[in-house]
Order: C-alpha cells, then structure tokens, then sequence
C-alpha cells in the first residue's frame, strides 16, 4: 500500500530554512502559496455584531471584503487599530472586539467600499 502524498514532516531544514507543509520546498520557493484568490462576493462589504458563543461578549463582524488572505490580514490590522482594539481574521472574516459597528462603516466607506450594515 503507498501513499501518494509526500508526507516526510519536514518542517525546517539547515540548509533552506522553513519549509511548506503544502509543496515541500522551502517558503521562498513555495509554489502552493500564490494560488491564493480572493473569496466570491458581491461586493457588499456587510458589518454586524455578534456575541452567539462568546459568553456575551460582543464582536463586530465584517464580512464579503473583496481581498486576498494578505490583503483581508492587512485590512484587519489597520481597523483594530482605528477601533483600539484586539481582533483576528477567521475564513476570510474580520472579527473586531467589542462593539465598533458604526466606526468601521465609517471607515471601509472612506476605503472606497460598499458598505451596509447586517443583521438587527
């Protein structure tokens, strides 16, 4: 029985440094990488506040930004800064801590984007 994944677990070499779990070559080389394209959308960008699973703790999400992985990252950097506040990026999703909602219309507007405001 043999596999047809390469799956050796090479993480890290001397020679070349880290190296992708996808391809196996080194990062710099990595050919898996580039073929990272933006989501499907509409291009509405939707913003909304959630707290289903965070223990009542408020969230605004923002969702359908046109962008790659890169972009969505750099995006998110830039509006929890302009908010204060801590957040991450999941599934293309831009989660912001707290309830910013109206800040960040405000600001993806000044961007040049579709903006509207989902949920309640």
């Amino acid at each position: 029985m043999t596999s047809k994944k390469n799956n050796s677990g090479l993480v890290y070499s001397t020679e070349h440094g880290r190296m992708c779990p996808g391809c196996g070559r080194p990062i710099k080389q990595c050919t898996c990488t580039g073929k990272q394209t933006a989501p499907p959308s509409d291009g509405v960008v939707r913003v909304s506040r959630q707290t289903k699973g965070r223990k009542g703790k408020g969230v605004t999400l923002i969702t359908g930004v046109p962008l790659g992985e890169a972009g969505i990252k750099a995006l998110a950097k830039r509006l929890k800064q302009r908010c204060g506040s801590g957040g991450t990026v999941k599934d293309g999703v831009i989660e912001v801590q707290g309830d910013h909602c109206d800040l960040l219309m405000e600001e993806l507007k000044k961007q040049g984007w579709t903006v509207k405001r989902a949920g309640g």
